[in-house]
């Protein structure tokens, strides 16, 4: 079975994200990056498939050159090799979801793994929109099903169930969850309660520098960089204001029910 997993590099979420003086983007000299939690948890999904049905977990990521780290991240963790298609301007879902397609069209995967959504900019569109261009069925926000197992035993057991060409997912929605089956190949984004991705070993690291990545340009694969969004300007959000005291009880329900606008 050939898994494909999407990656995406994003800002690291523990740093302190600083504007331009102009407002046109982040500053990105201090920045740290990383592979986008979500990804993360559809590369171990991918890599717990494969070890319990065999064939190879593919990672792709669109990004700049230095996203190769993000991608060497992911193949420390387990996966084969990687696909990097390489773009220094700016992103967007629409530009992201052809890329995409056209490498997993080249690729020919059983198996479409991403996350549902990425932190930096939080569109959750790409999967979405892959499985449009593919023309291919698709399960979102898959997650698993509560159980009386324990850590030890849930621990590299895959969430998802594989039989006859057909992958059953249990999904979030709301008020509960609901069981799909899916036939492959199909596109799957993955939700937070998935699974818990593992630690790269220092043998994986170790291995993953001698590992494949193929690296790509758009003019390579016959694609434009045209965008559809465009991040016009950049503000901080408002900063909170202290509390207040108040009087009476009457004072109180004056304030929520006037100013708040809550009651």
């Amino acid at each position: 079975m050939k898994i494909l997993v999407t990656v995406k590099r994003v800002e690291d979420p523990e740093i302190k994200i600083k504007l331009k003086p102009d407002g046109s983007g982040i500053e990105a000299a201090d920045m740290k990056y990383v592979v986008n939690p979500f990804d993360e948890i559809a590369v171990e999904e991918a890599l717990r498939l494969r070890d319990q049905a065999g064939g190879e977990v593919v990672v792709a990521c669109l990004g700049p050159q230095e996203a190769n780290a993000q991608l060497r991240t992911t193949l420390a963790m387990g996966a084969d090799r990687g696909v990097h298609v390489v773009v220094a301007g700016a992103c967007d879902p629409s530009m992201a979801a052809r890329t995409l397609a056209k490498v997993i069209g080249d690729e020919k995967p059983d198996l479409v793994l991403l996350g549902k959504q990425a932190i930096d900019d939080d569109a959750g569109q790409v999967g979405a929109r892959v499985a449009e261009h593919l023309g291919w069925g698709q399960v979102t926000f898959a997650s698993k099903e509560a159980s009386l197992e324990s850590a030890a035993e849930k621990e590299k057991k895959p969430a998802f169930s594989l039989q006859q060409g057909k992958l059953e997912v249990v999904r979030e929605v709301d008020g509960g969850i609901e069981t799909l089956r899916v036939q492959l190949p199909a596109v799957v984004t993955t939700e937070l309660r998935l699974n818990t991705p593992r630690y790269a070993s220092l043998p994986g690291i170790m291995k993953a520098k001698k590992k494949e990545i193929k690296e790509l340009s758009l003019a390579g694969l016959a694609l434009d960089d045209r965008i559809e969004v465009k991040v016009l300007q950049m503000a901080a959000p408002a900063g909170r204001q202290g509390g207040a005291k108040v009087a009476d009880v009457a004072a109180l329900l004056d304030k929520l029910r006037h100013e708040a606008k809550v009651l």
